[in-house]
């Protein structure tokens, strides 16, 4: 199994960028699937973004579309999260997350098997 690390989180004012990043150890990075999912308080995890395992297909959820962009450099074992103009509404933990396949739906919690910790995201007014 591989084992996902969340790193880049922290506090950003409203209208500001963060680059998070996912790093992997375990099995052969380049082959998973890695998705990103945020969860609020109170709140159902939400799906952010996914990437298959060459990074040529990628997918986003709607309430990030056109803020974010993931990336994935697997000579670094590395997936990427880029956000801009952030919301307070983005603050979150945002967690990694693997799976062995690329799909035509990506976006459910249930189709990943290996889990990172998570990272904090707070976006201030």
């Amino acid at each position: 199994q591989v084992q996902l690390v969340e790193s880049g989180g922290g506090l950003v004012q409203t209208g500001g960028s963060l680059r998070l990043s996912c790093t992997a150890s375990g099995r052969t990075f380049s082959k998973v699937v890695v998705g990103w999912f945020r969860q609020a308080p109170g709140k159902e995890r939400e799906f952010v973004a996914a990437s298959s395992s060459s990074g040529g297909s990628t997918q986003y959820g709607n309430s990030v579309k056109d803020r974010v962009t993931i990336s994935r450099d697997n000579a670094k074992n590395t997936v990427y999260l880029e956000m801009n103009s952030l919301k307070p509404e983005d603050t979150a933990i945002y967690y990694c997350a693997a799976k062995s396949s690329w799909s035509i739906i990506n976006y459910l919690p249930s189709q990943y098997d290996n889990w990172g910790q998570g990272t904090q995201v707070t976006v201030s007014s």
